[in-house]
């Protein structure tokens, strides 16, 4: 058996938007989050992203899902790694595109919509929104500002029924 190591989340709130949001003209964009298929991989280069989405891919105690806009649903946004707890749904990975990073992105909201959506899974699945991670210490103010997170203990955070209803209604309308 090999020796996982352990991921901290690190992705940056830039703005909490109903979508996602171009820097430079403020349009927003309708998008979609969808599961992710073999052929996707196609379009994941490693070169173009942190972490090694494939291996994320293969483990299949994992679910990953891509954002994509819906007039574009090539072009892959965002990528998220969620697990089924079966009480609530835990994050081991938030990642924007490459273009969606720094001072140049292309888009705001990004990490937002895929938290989101995090918190949406779990209350399809009956888990009252519940969503843990495991945070990068120096973000961990920033996760509690941003989406309502409490830290719980160590690098460990979660969301709850409250703050995650706040997110799906501000991303999702149905």
């Amino acid at each position: 058996m090999s020796k996982q190591t352990k991921k901290y989340l690190n992705f940056v709130i830039d703005k909490l938007t109903n979508s996602i949001e171009n820097t430079q003209t403020g349009e927003i964009f309708d998008t979609e989050i969808t599961r992710i298929r073999d052929k996707d991989f196609e379009t994941i280069k490693s070169k173009d992203w942190q972490f090694n989405w494939k291996s994320e891919f293969k483990d299949k105690s994992k679910l990953i899902f891509k954002l994509t806009t819906t007039n574009n649903p090539t072009i892959i946004q965002g990528l998220l790694s969620i697990e089924d707890k079966e009480d609530h749904v835990f994050m081991h990975l938030v990642e924007s595109s490459k273009f969606n990073l720094g001072k140049h992105k292309i888009y705001l909201g990004v990490p937002g919509n895929l938290v989101a959506y995090a918190c949406k899974v779990s209350f399809d699945k009956g888990y009252e929104g519940y969503v843990a991670f495991d945070s990068k210490t120096v973000l961990i103010e920033h996760y509690q500002k941003t989406l309502g997170a409490t830290h719980i203990h160590e690098r460990r955070m979660f969301i709850d029924t409250k703050a995650a209803g706040k997110l799906v209604s501000q991303y999702f309308k149905s």
